[in-house]
Formats: structure tokens, C-alpha cells, sequence
């Protein structure tokens, strides 16, 4: 595994890290704690340290899976990100919540869950521009970083180019941003990441795999099961999407190389990501994304040096 700073903080960071929406049930598979275990052990093994989560991937479910991991592991090792700002409701449904006396409930009920004391990276989940220019919940998350419960603060951005946010990162006390970016998805490079570059924040790279469609399972007119959160998209863009995807794979991807391991390296070499978080459903997943590593030189702006 190689490891690089995340910008301005004091965080090593595997540069594959473990995204766990697929803990909540709503990618068709719906889990037990051995399950869990078994993923994030594999994920030690590997040498990853970083989990991404958030408070509404199920009613803090997938919150409470890691929690109960990490109460008989060594917490320390672990980078712990997670997100506020959404309240899980029935049917995989949402509401969002961003009064600075939601968010706090939300941080104690995360931090309950989650079974620790701080949280490394606490995010504001994909709000609208109006939700975040909230001083006062900007300032209630400042004073409970001073009190040691959040490490750090991030922004996981809801559009690709949301330069509103980003380029204020700083200025709220943000050290990071969460954005969509793989090889279908790459609008985060027009003024993003120079944004990012230039304030030295930390880029976690999510859905790398393009929510799948660049794992090199499915071919064009693949059908996804109604409990699947990939048959809720867009049925002609599904079709664009893996047709792209035929068309990377002829003309990208070395002959013989795993089209995942290829991607999840892909995203990797741009000099603003810091680390991916692909999601997996499965410890052999896990040993699928940990690959992705041995594609890497050790020559990346963010790589970390002893």
C-alpha cells in the first residue's frame, strides 16, 4: 500500500480507502457484522487505512457496523471520515438537515454510533451553496473541533464543479474535498482541483469506479435489480455510459490488465487526488481495489514522506 498526506493535515491516508454506502443495503446486498468484519479486516491486512461513511447510509447503519469493528480494534490506526447534513428516511429516501443544532445532534449521534470519541474527517454532504454560507454552523463546527470531537473538516461537493465551495474551503476551516471523478466523470479537473492545488486540500476521489460501470462487469444493455441503487439511473444513460466504457477498454486499458485495478490507478496520478474511496461489496473486492496501488509511482506531489 502507498500512503500520501491529505493537503494541510497531519493524516496519512492509504491511497485506496474503503467507501461503505454498500453497509446502508442499498447496492442489492444487505449485510451482518461478520460480513463487515470481514471486509475491514481484509482492508487492514491490506495495509488501508481510511474508512468513508456518512450518517444516512441506512439510519446511521453503516455508521454502526464500523462502530462496532472499531470497539474491538485498535481505533488509532484508522482514518475516520464521515458526513452530516441528511437524515435517512424509509425506502432509502432523505431529508436534509443544516441548522447548526441538527448538525450538532447528528455529530453526537454519529459519534455514538461510530463508537469513539473523534471523528478525523467530518464532511458537509452535497448541500446547496445557500445551506452552506451558514456561519453559525461553520462557527459550531469550529468549536467542536476546539473540543477534540472533529480532527478535521471537509466538503464533499454535490456537483463536479461546484467552485462556490471549494474555493471557500479555507475559508470555513475545510482541509479537504470529496467530488465524483473517474475516467466518465471528469469535470472536477477544470476548476476544482486547480482550486484544491492551490490551497493545498486533500481530494478524496469517490465513486472512482463510476458507481461500477468501470469494474469490466458489464457490457452494454446490463440490467441492474430493482433493489440495486443502479436501477434508479437513467436507463439511456446507463446504455451511454457502458457503451464509453467498451470504447475505454478497447482503447486504454493494457491488454490483460483488470479494468478496475486500471481505473482506480487512473484517478490516482492526477496530482490533486489524494485517495480514492471505492465502495466493495466483498473482502475479495477489497484485495481488487488494494491492487490499484502497484500501479503508482512514488513521485506524486501528495506522496508521504517519513
Amino acid at each position: 500500500m502507498k500512503f500520501r498526506k491529505l493537503g494541510s493535515t497531519n493524516l496519512k491516508v492509504s491511497v485506496i480507502g474503503v467507501g461503505t454506502w454498500q453497509f446502508g443495503g442499498e447496492w442489492g446486498v444487505t449485510y451482518t457484522q461478520s460480513e463487515a468484519d470481514a471486509i475491514l479486516d481484509r482492508a487492514q491486512e491490506l495495509g488501508i487505512n481510511l474508512i468513508d461513511t456518512a450518517e444516512c447510509y441506512g439510519d446511521h447503519l453503516s455508521e454502526t457496523f464500523i462502530g462496532d469493528y472499531l470497539s474491538r480494534r485498535d481505533r488509532s490506526r484508522w482514518v475516520l471520515a464521515t458526513k452530516f447534513g441528511h437524515h435517512f428516511k424509509e425506502n432509502f429516501e432523505r431529508d436534509q438537515r443544516w441548522s447548526a443544532d441538527d448538525v450538532r445532534k447528528q455529530l453526537e449521534d454519529s459519534l455514538k454510533s461510530l463508537r469513539t470519541d473523534y471523528i478525523d474527517l467530518y464532511q458537509f454532504h452535497s448541500g446547496s451553496d445557500e445551506q452552506f454560507d451558514n456561519d453559525e454552523l461553520w462557527t459550531m463546527l469550529d468549536k467542536a473541533k476546539q473540543a477534540g470531537r472533529i480532527r478535521h473538516l471537509g466538503i464533499s461537493i454535490g456537483s463536479n464543479s461546484n467552485i462556490h465551495q471549494t474555493s471557500a474551503s479555507t475559508k470555513v476551516g475545510s482541509e479537504a474535498i470529496q467530488v465524483v471523478y473517474n475516467r466518465l466523470e471528469r469535470q472536477p479537473e477544470e476548476s476544482v482541483f486547480p482550486s484544491c492545488i492551490e490551497q493545498n486540500l486533500g481530494v478524496l476521489a469517490r465513486v472512482p469506479l463510476a458507481s461500477g460501470y468501470l469494474s469490466g462487469k458489464y457490457k452494454p444493455g446490463a440490467q441492474f435489480a430493482s433493489n440495486d441503487v443502479r436501477h434508479r439511473h437513467d436507463q439511456e444513460q446507463t446504455r451511454l455510459k457502458l457503451e464509453e466504457v467498451a470504447r475505454i477498454r478497447e482503447n486504454e486499458v493494457p491488454e490483460g490488465m483488470d479494468m478496475a485495478k486500471w481505473a482506480l490507478a487512473w484517478c490516482l496520478k492526477h496530482p490533486a487526488v489524494t485517495t480514492v474511496i471505492p465502495g466493495c461489496k466483498t473482502p475479495e473486492q477489497v484485495e481488487a481495489n488494494a491492487a490499484a496501488a502497484e500501479l503508482l509511482s512514488d513521485n506524486h506531489p501528495q506522496a508521504w514522506k517519513e
